[in-house]
């Protein structure tokens, strides 16, 4: 069960913690009390700041485009143009061949056509090179796709070993080089144990290397182990397998195959730079060459070669969570997805999370079992290799100001959206965990955290809109708190982002509901998304403001309802959003020609109007005001804008509701032109358009001598403004 109830509204373990009380009295008030909702402005800013790259959010931000598009099949069979939709079985041999037996004999043949694309590292290789020649027996470590199975055939081949035998990975060390591991010595001297099988009560040990180098010193015979970064060793010495860069690689693949000058040409394609800019892999570079050499022949079009990149991007991720718990542990891969929930969040929280979805996985795998996350024992670089992450320090936006912190992100940018499709449609078991998992997140009391559960469910939304919807967006929606709606209006807004289908459509049916926590989460999104549709957005929101006037002419005693008062306020705040966005002078226009629609419209154009010209840049007082800026700028331009802000306010002035608070913007616009000659050269221009008539005068006059300081004294710049005023 998800614990959500069949009217659709959250059942008790989705409800936030401070919805439910401890059954003393007053709980509930007092949890009621404490719950305020922020403000628009506010929580877009939290939007703006902590949204993913891939969805940024805000004023000309990007997309990764394409990732997400098309319709939804899960990886195994997607195209991210949306229009090819094929089963892609990728095999990722290096050198674009399927990988070899894990026992065996390898032939000189194989090694040779191997050795023509290898890459050479250069002083690294000759070091391992001098040290299996002197010790016969080399670890060699590294990650799986790092090459390093190739890096050993390698430094067997340039000792001039051929045939190679391969040896099984659950081989015994007391049976390497006995002859009682079915290999021939006489006919294979250099052996490849690939993938060494250890644990914690077979560990590799170094008594285990010193008896083995004595074999392999009788029979003139050498011998390289692979291992993982996790391996179990006593006292080993490994030697770290570090391939060489990937355009390195790609060019002795394209070389092995292709004479210099078809090599050449490929490697200036545009493309080939965007595939190396996305840090492949050694078997990924590898294959591409192959794709490169089929491109060159014309076997195969350029949309292929373009669309390769995404689809070993997805078979890596494909592979990673089919991949048993004994090779990847269920904890790495609730790190892999909360890395791609939180992706270049700082590491610590990415790692704390993490173990929160590792619980509820573990709850899921076996009900009776008590979740247990281990303390310590993770290494961090380790764990980052494995993601192909990596780790770096930058500034992170804080409520107290940009802090520095250690971050993690994927190399490859596109991870954190396929890896998240991967796992809500390739996995459905997953979902429960994952449900719980993120209402955990939209009760966090950190920006960070509530943003990335937000996005996370964008990301679902886009992937299955009706699931996300009913699983996760949905109960947030019709959450009496208002930190679950708030989460739910971001998600929604980022989901719209990416291109989810028919927010709108939910929206503006939201905006008409009787439910009033639906229309609060409509309207607030509104306010978000509303510059891509202005006129339809401002449309929706003055029918929202008629149904709040249609209701104060029904009497009700219904104490599910929500306070007018709030809908009026979270309505002015959608308005003062569009206005400080890219369309403002739509906007503006759009309010001006709609005030005789009823005076909640009336009253939703001014307050909005009004919480517009209190905003300056990141909440800053000593910024220059966003609207008086705005103003400036119309009037330099001769827009028109520039008098509709006049007319507004002007009626803001003359309205016996709203004058206080006109008043009280027009103080603040005296104190910023006190601190900047711009402003107060804006503010010169605009007084005289306010002061139409004698009252508007005195009025104005009143405002000017009587501004308050900070130290007692009137700014100097009243003096200069009142002589701007006209003698009437």
């Amino acid at each position: 069960m998800s614990g959500e109830s069949e009217a659709g509204q959250p059942g008790k373990e989705d409800r936030p913690p401070e919805a439910e009380t401890s059954g003393q009295p007053g709980d509930a008030e007092n949890a009621k009390a404490q719950d305020r909702p922020q403000e628009a402005w506010a929580a877009r800013r939290d939007l703006e700041d902590h949204t993913p790259r891939t969805m940024a959010f805000g004023e000309g931000a990007g997309f990764v485009g394409g990732v997400l598009g098309g319709v939804n099949h899960g990886i195994g069979g997607g195209s991210f143009h949306g229009e090819v939709h094929m089963a892609t079985h990728v095999h990722y041999g290096y050198g674009g061949r399927p990988a070899a037996p894990s026992s065996g004999e390898i032939r000189a043949a194989a090694l040779d056509q191997l050795a023509t694309c290898f890459a050479d590292s250069g002083p690294a290789f000759a070091e391992l090179f001098e040290r299996l020649r002197n010790e016969r027996v080399l670890v060699l470590s590294g990650p799986q796709s790092s090459g390093r199975r190739t890096a050993a055939l390698m430094l067997l081949h340039r000792l001039g070993l051929s045939p190679v035998h391969a040896v099984a990975p659950d081989t015994a060390m007391n049976t390497l080089a006995s002859g009682s591991d079915g290999a021939e010595p006489a006919e294979a001297r250099g052996s490849l144990l690939c993938d060494l099988e250890t644990d914690r009560n077979r560990p590799l040990r170094e008594t285990d290397l010193l008896a083995l180098q004595d074999r392999l010193t009788q029979q003139d015979a050498y011998l390289v182990i692979t291992v993982g970064p996790k391996a179990y060793l006593e006292g080993v010495e490994t030697h770290a397998w570090r391939p060489p860069p990937p355009a390195d690689i790609l060019a002795a693949q394209l070389r092995g195959q292709l004479n210099p000058g078809p090599t050449a040409d490929l490697l200036a394609l545009p493309l080939v730079a965007g595939f190396l800019s996305r840090h492949p892999q050694p078997r990924e570079t590898a294959e591409f060459a192959s794709v490169l050499v089929r491109y060159a022949a014309g076997d195969t079009d350029e949309r292929q070669v373009e669309d390769f990149s995404l689809l070993a991007l997805e078979g890596q991720i494909r592979e990673w969570f089919e991949e048993d718990d004994s090779v990847l542990h269920l904890r790495e891969k609730a790190f892999l997805i909360a890395l791609a929930a939180f992706d270049e969040g700082p590491y610590a929280l990415t790692a704390e999370v993490s173990d929160r979805l590792y619980a509820r996985l573990q709850k899921t795998a076996d009900s009776e079992q008590n979740p247990a996350v281990p303390v310590f024992g993770t290494h961090i670089g380790k764990r980052l290799q494995m993601a192909r992450a990596y780790r770096y320090e930058a500034e992170e936006p804080t409520e107290w100001g940009p802090v520095r912190q250690a971050k993690a992100a994927f190399r490859d940018d596109r991870t954190a959206l396929v890896l998240l499709r991967e796992v809500w449609t390739g996995h459905p078991s997953a979902r429960p965990a994952l449900v719980h998992w993120l209402q955990d997140l939209s009760k966090d009391g950190r920006p960070l955290v509530r943003t990335r559960a937000s996005s996370t469910a964008a990301v679902l939304a886009h992937t299955d809109l009706p699931s996300a919807m009913a699983l996760v967006i949905e109960p947030w929606a019709a959450s009496p708190q208002f930190g679950p709606r708030t989460v739910a209006v971001h998600a929604l807004a980022l989901a719209h982002r990416v291109g989810t289908p028919n927010v709108p459509r939910i929206l503006d049916a939201w905006c008409d509901s009787r439910t009033p926590h639906l229309r609060w989460v409509a309207i607030r999104t509104h306010g978000l998304i509303g510059p891509e549709r202005p006129v339809e957005t401002l449309a929706a929101l003055r029918t929202a403001a008629r149904r709040g006037e249609d209701e104060d002419t029904v009497e009700t005693a219904d104490p599910t309802q929500e306070d007018d008062g709030q809908l009026a306020q979270v309505l002015a705040e959608s308005v003062e959003l569009l206005l400080l966005s890219r369309v403002n002078d739509q906007v503006l226009h759009e309010l001006l020609s709609t005030l005789d629609h009823g005076r909640h419209v009336r009253a939703l154009a001014i307050s909005g109007f009004l919480g517009a010209c209190e905003r300056t840049e990141r909440g800053e007082a000593s910024n220059r005001p966003l609207v008086l800026d705005w103003y400036a700028t119309s009037l330099a331009a001769q827009a028109q804008a520039a008098q509709d802000i006049v007319a507004l306010l002007h009626m803001a002035l003359n309205d016996r509701v709203h004058r206080p608070r006109a008043l009280d913007v027009l103080r603040r616009w005296v104190l910023s032109a006190d601190r900047d000659p711009g402003a107060e050269q804006a503010l010169a221009r605009l007084l005289p358009g306010l002061a139409t008539s004698e009252p508007d005068r005195r009025r104005i006059g009143h405002l000017l001598r009587t501004v308050p300081s900070d130290d007692g004294i009137p700014p100097q710049v009243t003096g200069r403004l009142l002589n701007t005023l006209p003698v009437l």
